[in-house]
């Protein structure tokens, strides 16, 4: 795969490498990707997020799958005691209001038993990495054990819980995507930023 040169590479950052098999395109945000591989046309292939860009152009890049794209991961933080478990729910929130999340994500206060609690954010797994770098760049801390992933959030949602309370958050986003005909007038584009 051969990438394009970048002006000020390390803008890229967070942005998805999109390799159309002919062509490769660079600097596709999360929710284009998504359309891309949710299109007949585009959805073969193959998708690398930048991880990490430096200035004298070298990409870190991870391989993401088509169907990251169709799925949910969550962050799961449990508690034996209700008022415990109701101020990890209020503290996320308290988050959220101080730092917006990176994408869009809800958050579940949930009972599974007597003594059994969890505060839950769930969102677009595209977003896992992001979504564990707000909670620690926000210091959110809580003091029972803590779970996450796509694994995680189906033994969740397999435990039917009881929710008790729950919030949606919106993401806000450094980049704004392009849709429809905009995003695939863009697609021959080597450099999409």
């Amino acid at each position: 795969m051969k990438l394009p040169e970048l002006q000020k590479p390390e803008k890229y950052a967070g942005l998805y490498i999109f390799d159309f098999g002919d062509h490769v395109g660079v600097g596709f945000t999360a929710r284009e990707v998504a359309e891309l591989m949710e299109s007949e046309k585009y959805r073969h292939g193959k998708v690398y997020k930048i991880h990490k860009a430096y200035p004298d152009g070298r990409l870190e890049l991870k391989g993401i799958t088509a169907e990251t794209f169709q799925l949910e991961a969550g962050m799961f933080f449990y508690s034996s005691e209700l008022d415990t478990a109701q101020r990890d729910f209020k503290e996320l929130i308290a988050l959220a209001v101080k730092a917006a999340p990176p994408g869009r994500a809800k958050v579940h206060l949930a009972k599974y038993g007597d003594n059994e609690f969890v505060t839950a954010i769930i969102y677009p797994a595209e977003y896992d990495d992001e979504f564990s770098s707000w909670l620690l760049e926000g210091r959110y801390k809580t003091s029972g054990p803590a779970e996450g992933g796509i694994e995680a959030l189906q033994r969740y949602y397999d435990r039917e819980p009881e929710i008790l309370e729950r919030h949606q958050l919106f993401g806000q986003s450094r980049t704004i995507s392009r849709t429809g005909e905009e995003l695939l007038a863009a697609v021959k584009m080597a450099v999409q930023r």
